[in-house]
């Protein structure tokens, strides 16, 4: 009785703190027909649903996915949210999971809603619930500018083109497969880098840490598969001392996080930080590919 109670207490604050309301998009719903089949195509109806949040699991508030189950009161809840409230209903506490509420996934089956990203410029449309996995791949995930005193945010493209056009006194240039010299600003704390006149931005950052001073190497890039592809070595050295941090591939982020870093990063000692210098050699990683398949020819 006390684990039901934590199990619902626990949904109930998720679903109130970490899920934030989805906007209220368009989204189609076309009609199977009375028999659950296509029909003659010109007699298919399609209507707009434009609160996405109706199709949310009442529990959880994230999107409903096949299965749905519900109680005899008509009450519907999530197949995982099921299995946490151990199958009692959180409304009447009647048994919930053994029936499906088959019109309600008939209905989710037939959503088709637009890419979270429609703003920025995707033309791509999912199925209800898929909405996040397409996201997470979408070429047109909004990223921002770096500058701290710029609000710009956009297409990855348009963000370069924007850079190079509003900062290029500013920024610095970095070739592909060669080393140069990383002039970091331990009062500004950022160093943005990019690729020939509007090419990828490449950030090196300086954060203080516990042990020392944190430095990091991020693309500014959507996670789309194939953008933004770097490795790249990080070195610095002090006297006759040398450290270098590499990674085969480089992270990329959307948006430069002032926060110390939980992952992927360097420190410089405290000892080293009165006078250090920074080397960084970065690649592009479809340049290495494109050679190896040339080498193979």
């Amino acid at each position: 009785m006390v684990n039901d109670t934590n199990a619902e207490k626990h949904l109930a604050v998720e679903a109130s703190t970490s899920h934030q309301k989805r906007q209220p998009v368009p989204s189609k719903v076309h009609d199977e027909g009375e028999n659950g089949g296509g029909g003659d195509v010109a007699a298919r109806r399609s209507g707009a649903l434009l609160e996405l949040n109706l199709l949310d699991c009442p529990v959880c508030s994230h999107a409903l996915t096949v299965p749905i189950f519900q109680c005899e009161n008509g009450h519907i809840a999530c197949s995982s949210c099921c299995m946490i409230l151990r199958n009692k209903c959180p409304d009447c506490n009647l048994h919930i999971g053994n029936y499906r509420c088959r019109i309600l996934e008939r209905i989710i089956k037939a959503m088709i809603v637009p890419c979270p990203n429609a703003i920025h410029g995707c033309t791509e449309k999912v199925s209800h619930g898929q909405e996040l996995a397409h996201e997470k791949e979408c070429v047109f995930a909004p990223c921002y500018c770096p500058e701290p005193d710029c609000n710009y945010t956009g297409m990855y493209k348009d963000l370069y083109s924007h850079y190079y056009a509003n900062y290029k006194n500013v920024s610095k240039r970095f070739v592909s497969g060669c080393s140069r010299h990383a002039d970091l600003d331990l009062g500004k704390k950022i160093l943005v880098l990019q690729e020939n006149n509007d090419g990828p931005l490449v950030v090196i950052q300086c954060l203080n840490g516990p042990q020392g001073l944190c430095l990091t190497v991020n693309c500014i890039a959507p996670p789309t598969p194939g953008v933004g592809e770097f490795s790249f070595r990080l070195s610095y050295t002090f006297g006759d001392v040398t450290m270098s941090f590499e990674k085969d591939k480089m992270n990329k982020i959307q948006k430069v996080s002032f926060q110390p870093p939980e992952k992927c990063f360097t420190v410089v000692p405290s000892d080293f930080m009165s006078h250090f210098e920074v080397f960084i050699w970065i690649v592009r990683l479809q340049e290495e590919s494109e050679e190896e398949e040339e080498d193979q020819d």
